[in-house]
């Protein structure tokens, strides 16, 4: 109906009648618009070329057809050359009313191939090929249980239906098939790691973790904390290779429980590792982990770059001799002249700050690759990890621990600036600490350092010394000189740090209670959830500044309101593949695992709920797909997997 066609339409297809013909403009500025009517209202539809011909061509008071793009011209929606077919012609001939949609360039449909050329090229094609030509590849229970229809009339009726129930169900069988696939690889791969893959068995929960549970645990640890450990547990006692995610917001425990897993190793006779990806990271991990462990005969070691000389060459003895049970460290720990008596353990903190291949490393440290904890902080929404991680097992710790207080999220514009300064002011005064973040994006890294500087500045006018003393951060700065001043803010000596994201991960200060973020609309959500949970680590109240211009987008007004109304990660999460699409979200391992040509993990997850299940219904009883019913899927597969990948050819 025309009366739904708006200007966030693409292309639309409308029955009507021409009610209306001129020609507008002088010279060759001149246009034919003509109006189509139907029942619910009217829209313009615009010649600008070979209008002569189209004058002639519709008639005035006739029913048509009328398929385009939808545009807008001075407010008003209009249609410029649409393609048209008359209502009588439609009619006579049983064609259908809905027309596919083939995206042309302007140099093919100068050398004739149009949309409605393409269509019927595409319709020759199909209407060649029979039904054998197009086999089933989803077994007959299936099809028959989620009444799907025919593989060869779903692949004729996408592109030409009868009926928008037609286009729909073809659409709807379409989906399932390329969901229903890639589960049936992702579920096949994790059946065959489980069955196939070597692992230490770590039989006993021993005098460590025992000793240090009982007597040196410093808070009762959540359900969800015990949870994730049984699961852990379970994995490590059955001979095959853990390769287990851990999702966790912010300050939800993820450490104590990679502590705990590793006096698991520790108590089985292995040695443990604990890789982070900044040296300050490691060194928070390493403080916080002696102190735990300080009253316990235990020996925890650092390597980072830092570490030279002859304490690094006793880090690497201890860790080749099985002295050091514990070590905790950088991407240091991948080089090559690292070398552990027996590691059994390896677990990764922000694991999407590694690649695959640096990751692998790690697993190289033994004759049999050691179990694998990954941890992240950044939730990962449940529709992705079913879609990309499916081939992992997932744990998550979707509690916070006893006393932690929800920070409290606000929104500041520009007029307000003065007002917020003197919330810090107040703040600092208490003995807290601040934050305050600039957003740095590569391609204009010229003009991000102008802004922190000049934010800087500003800062400096509102906070003298030596009242007050203020660090900086961000990426230009030498390494030693970044890791001083990040120390200086650590240890309490500054009372404001001014960054860039650099301390996006990486900053473990509980006096810290206030969070400003500036140019809040240049972030993605998950990013500013990452920034925000650089404070509310202490038992203190503490507080998100979330700062913009006086005007924003609608898009970043949506993404500020989640922030003001939510701290749980896992929603925001959601939110943010809502807003952004699965295809932008980081931590996608592998370009292409999203690529689906109709299925939208977003829209479409009943569809994906439905075909995961059918997948692991089917692999427990035929993992390998012998059974007669499953040779059209493996066949298919078999055909998939010699199939020359254009996509990658570049």
């Amino acid at each position: 109906m025309i009366r739904d066609v708006s200007g966030y339409d693409d292309y639309v297809q409308l029955r009507g009648r021409i009610v209306h013909m001129e020609v507008i403009g002088e010279n060759r500025g001149k246009r034919l618009v003509a109006t189509l009517k139907d029942e619910t209202g009217t829209i313009d539809l615009v010649w600008f070329q070979g209008w002569q011909w189209m004058q002639k061509s519709v008639q005035l008071n006739s029913g048509y057809v009328v398929y385009g793009k939808v545009s807008t011209f001075n407010g008003a929606i209009q249609i410029a050359h649409p393609e048209m077919d008359p209502l009588a012609e439609v009619s006579a001939t049983g064609k259908q009313f809905l027309e596919p949609v083939y995206y042309t360039t302007e140099k093919l449909k100068a050398r004739g191939l149009t949309a409605k050329a393409i269509g019927k090229l595409t319709k020759n094609l199909l209407e060649q090929l029979s039904p054998q030509e197009i086999r089933e590849n989803i077994p007959a229970d299936i099809v028959q249980q989620y009444r799907l229809m025919p593989r060869s009339l779903a692949h004729y009726k996408i592109h030409w239906p009868l009926s928008e129930e037609e286009s729909h169900q073809a659409q709807r069988r379409l989906k399932f098939e390329e969901l229903f696939i890639a589960q049936i690889r992702i579920c096949r791969l994790k059946i065959r790691r489980q069955k196939l893959s070597h692992g230490y068995i770590f039989g006993a929960v021993g005098e460590h973790f025992n000793d240090f549970y009982n007597n040196h645990l410093p808070f009762d640890l959540t359900g969800a904390q015990k949870r994730v450990l049984k699961e852990i547990r379970q994995d490590t006692m059955h001979g095959r290779q853990m390769n287990r995610l851990l999702q966790g917001d912010v300050g939800s425990g993820k450490t104590m429980v990679a502590l705990l897993t590793a006096l698991l190793a520790i108590d089985n006779g292995f040695q443990a590792c604990l890789m982070a990806p900044t040296e300050i990271l490691s060194q928070q991990h390493f403080k916080g982990i002696s102190e735990l462990l300080a009253p316990m005969p235990l020996n925890v070691a650092l390597l980072t770059g830092s570490v030279k000389g002859k304490a690094r060459k006793q880090v690497l003895q201890g860790a080749k001799e099985g002295s050091i049970q514990l070590l905790v460290g950088t991407h240091a720990l991948l080089e090559k002249e690292v070398e552990f008596q027996n590691l059994g353990m390896a677990i990764i903190d922000e694991q999407h700050r590694f690649g695959v291949a640096q990751r692998a490393r790690l697993w190289e440290k033994n004759n049999i690759p050691p179990h694998v904890l990954v941890m992240t902080a950044t939730p990962i929404p449940r529709t992705l990890a079913m879609t990309v991680y499916g081939d992992l097992d997932v744990s998550v710790i979707d509690e916070m621990p006893p006393g932690r207080k929800p920070i409290t999220t606000v929104h500041r514009t520009e007029f307000q600036r003065p007002q917020v300064m003197d919330f810090i002011k107040e703040e600092v005064k208490k003995g807290r600490q601040a934050y305050i973040v600039y957003p740095l994006i590569e391609d204009s890294e010229k003009l991000d350092y102008e802004n922190l500087m000049k934010g800087y500045e500003e800062v400096k006018a509102f906070f003298p010394e030596p009242q007050y003393y203020i660090s900086m951060v961000h990426g230009r700065q030498p390494a030693d000189q970044r890791e001083t001043n990040m120390q200086r803010f650590v240890s309490g000596d500054t009372n404001i740090m001014v960054a860039t994201t650099v301390i996006e991960v990486g900053v473990n200060v509980p006096n810290a209670s206030v969070m400003v973020i500036e140019s809040t609309e240049r972030f993605g959500l998950s990013q500013l959830h990452q920034l925000r949970g650089r404070v509310g680590r202490g038992a203190e109240q503490s507080f998100c500044v979330l700062m913009t211009g006086n005007k924003v987008s609608k898009d970043s007004k949506e993404r500020i309101n989640v922030m003001v109304q939510t701290n749980n990660g896992f929603i925001i999460s959601e939110k943010d593949m809502e807003l952004r699409g699965p295809g932008d979200i980081e931590g996608t391992r592998q370009s292409g695992v999203l690529d689906f040509k109709l299925a939208d993990i977003l829209a479409d997850k009943p569809i994906l709920d439905a075909a995961r299940n059918s997948a692991e219904k089917l692999l427990q009883h035929d993992v390998d797909l012998v059974l007669p019913e499953n040779q059209g899927l493996r066949d298919f597969l078999a055909a998939q997997r010699s199939k020359t990948v254009w996509s990658k050819i570049s």
